[in-house]
């Protein structure tokens, strides 16, 4: 995979695989998936929870799946940014997530609780955990078994991409396992994985906000939610970062990668010159280009 990316940050001016186009559609195809429209685009609306924002849209394939052995829809599971805040919601993935089901993929664009919401500690935590686990039950009633949840990836942004990280140890336990999701991989964008290191750099207010505190007024908050600290995560990790990220410095991602990578996580780091931190969420910038190559690119190789 890490071939397949290469040639993508080379090519697109960071070209020999254009961006996604501006119209929200999918660009070129990473050899192996079928490009297919997705079901006239409109998402099923499923709660996973009986609270407010305990939902999330699932976005299927027309046609059949993506190639593979057993018939059925590897899973993309999208965790959207915004400081964990309210002012951020699903829909900044939803275009995203409609060009990665043109890839012959079902899409999990997940809503949660947010801080200045209902959210917070420990609640925005544990509603991604328990979107994450609704695949194994109302999810895939929703989508008459059409599910492979043995192929299953994270992909989350900003504080989306802590969430996914976060989550992605606590979904490849062996009792995870047992309950029939099996977490492949987890792709990474412009995401907040050392909290610590976020309140020493000038990022205090996001952080205090979701943990209900600063790291020496509630350490085990923060050991508990840092992804950087929570490692071997037991899954193949992408993290993509543009330098001139002036929100989530890409000193993030450089620090989790050496640290995954030293725990023995398989960890791929690819940093886009120029690119800042919210273009991940334009679906038809280059800097999404990349991280969609990069979860299609997870996929193929655990066909």
């Amino acid at each position: 995979m890490a071939g397949v990316l290469a040639v993508v940050v080379a090519g697109i001016g960071f070209g020999s695989v254009e961006p996604a186009a501006p119209d929200g559609h999918a660009g070129p195809a990473v050899p192996g998936l079928i490009t297919q429209p997705a079901e006239a685009g409109v998402p099923i609306r499923i709660a996973y929870g009986r609270e407010a924002d305990t939902f999330g849209d699932l976005y299927l394939p027309a046609g059949g799946p993506l190639s593979g052995s057993s018939g059925r829809c590897p899973v993309v599971v999208l965790i959207h940014g915004g400081g964990w805040a309210q002012y951020r919601d699903l829909t900044q993935f939803a275009a995203q997530a409609r060009q990665l089901a043109e890839s012959g993929v079902a899409v999990w664009n997940i809503e949660y609780r947010r801080v200045n919401g209902a959210g917070g500690w420990p609640v925005t935590l544990t509603d991604v955990d328990d979107a994450v686990g609704a695949l194994a039950t109302v999810v895939q009633q929703r989508a008459g078994g059409r599910l492979d949840l043995d192929n299953v990836h994270l992909a989350g942004h900003s504080a989306g991409g802590q969430l996914a990280a976060w989550v992605a140890g606590r979904r490849t336990d062996g009792a995870a396992a047992l309950r029939g999701l099996h977490i492949r991989s987890v792709t990474l964008m412009a995401a907040v994985l050392d909290l610590d290191y976020a309140v020493a750099h000038g990022n205090d207010g996001f952080a205090r906000k979701l943990l209900g505190g600063l790291p020496d007024e509630v350490p085990d908050r923060y050991r508990y939610a840092s992804p950087i600290v929570n490692l071997p995560r037991g899954v193949h990790i992408t993290a993509v970062h543009g330098d001139a990220d002036r929100v989530v410095p890409v000193e993030q991602s450089r620090r989790y990668a050496e640290a995954a990578r030293r725990a023995g996580d398989p960890t791929d780091l690819h940093v886009l010159p120029g690119v800042g931190h919210a273009e991940f969420t334009d679906p038809g910038s280059a800097a999404w280009a990349v991280a969609r190559v990069a979860i299609l690119a997870s996929i193929a190789e655990s066909a």
